[in-house]
């Protein structure tokens, strides 16, 4: 038995032993340095997400986000940090972020970017500071041919190319004197020179309207004067929407054929429902197309945003994808902005829309369809009905040469 006389000399001794023990494993603390975390990418995106227009941008700034959220919110293996820019369809507001997004927040990549005019205006800004821009649906003409340039890849299209198609679908449909509609900004001017390279017959007018124009009465009664065979429209968004309403208000939809390029699309269906039943369109994208990266894409964008996926988020999705391939090959380095273009113009990675390449001024080599809106057990919704063979091609990449 211990005696209280010798059991207290025993307890300091442990109590000073017990206070040594703790000295020294906070000093090695002190000493061992922290393991430092790896700070996000940054990656803006610019895009139109308010507006009469606003569903758009929306549609592919969540295609983006789910991609990396599928990939456990990183790209290429690097945790991601997204700053999101709504440019309000605004080419001075698109400016700024731009601003913003470089000499604040250096980011070394810009993606999004949703209408011509705003692209028009931000292209310079971006490719001239060196910082990569991956553009996810708009296509002004002009940047895929002599005005291109290294630091800028897109995963939609160009504008002629797009329509292209559409003069080439509304030939094949037979029709022989057309009315050409569109909103008069870039975009819309690319359209129509598009459709004329591809379409056989005559254009009997060709009316230009207001971006984000809500009331076409005059123009649809214009349009019956000139006694055409079909229609051909461009109208994206929430003018889309509104345009062909209008036309059914005035008894044409289903009397006077309507073709059209972004008008009925993934963005304006919800709105139109039933009445786009019948339409044609000629697209980049649709969710029934079959390939397994698609089918896995459209379930899972139907579930995690309650709709159909859009071209528009089809796009984004690959930019997306696009990226990721590319940061991968180069280990997350984006410090060498010329290895990180290699790579990207090399990357290999499953397209919602099937075989992706790009072609010399870094726009894609794909496919466009026939998309018709058809009467389903749940509503309207779109068939895939072939690929389009535009017959003339822009020589658009022949224009392009890089620096």
């Amino acid at each position: 038995m211990v005696t209280p006389s010798k059991q207290a000399p025993h307890r300091r001794a442990v109590g000073r032993a017990v206070g040594l023990l703790a000295c020294l494993l906070l000093g090695a603390s002190l000493m061992t340095p922290a393991v430092a975390q790896t700070p996000p990418l940054k990656i803006g995106f610019i895009g139109t997400l308010s507006g009469p227009a606003g569903a758009l941008g929306q549609d592919q700034y969540d295609a983006f986000m789910l991609a990396i959220e599928q990939k456990g919110g990183k790209l290429g293996g690097m945790p991601v940090q997204v700053l999101r820019e709504d440019d309000q369809l605004k080419p001075d507001v698109a400016v700024q972020a731009t601003r913003k997004l470089i000499e604040r927040d250096k980011v070394p990549i810009i993606t999004g970017v949703t209408f011509s005019n705003v692209m028009m205006a931000i292209h310079k800004p971006i490719t001239g500071a060196g910082v990569l821009l991956i553009g996810s649906n708009a296509g002004p003409t002009p940047l895929a041919g002599a005005g291109c340039s290294p630091w800028f890849f897109s995963t939609s299209w160009n504008n002629d190319e797009l329509h292209e198609a559409g003069g080439q679908l509304v030939s094949d449909l037979g029709y022989k004197r057309t009315v050409v509609m569109a909103p008069n900004y870039q975009a819309g001017r690319d359209a129509v020179a598009g459709f004329k390279r591809d379409y056989r017959g005559t254009i009997v007018d060709e009316v230009y309207t207001q971006v984000n124009q809500p009331d076409y009465s005059a123009e649809i009664t214009q349009l019956q004067a000139a006694r055409p065979d079909a229609v051909y429209v461009f109208y994206p968004g929430g003018m889309g929407v509104n345009f062909v309403k209008q036309y059914r208000q005035a008894g044409l939809l289903g009397k006077l054929p309507l073709i059209s390029v972004s008008t009925i699309d993934g963005t304006t269906l919800p709105a139109l429902k039933e009445i786009a039943l019948g339409a044609i369109t000629a697209a980049p994208y649709s969710p029934d197309l079959k390939n397994a990266q698609n089918a896995q894409f459209a379930a899972a964008y139907a579930k995690r945003y309650n709709r159909q996926p859009s071209l528009y988020a089809a796009q984004s999705y690959d930019a997306a994808n696009l990226l990721d391939a590319a940061l991968s090959t180069v280990k997350g380095n984006t410090a060498d902005r010329q290895a990180l273009r290699q790579a990207l113009k090399t990357a290999r990675f499953a397209s919602v829309r099937g075989d992706f390449s790009f072609d010399s001024n870094q726009f894609p080599r794909a496919p466009f369809y026939r998309v018709d809106v058809v009467k389903t057990s749940n509503g309207a919704a779109f068939e895939s009905k072939g690929a389009i063979v535009a017959k003339v091609r822009s020589p658009l990449a022949q224009q392009c040469k890089m620096n």
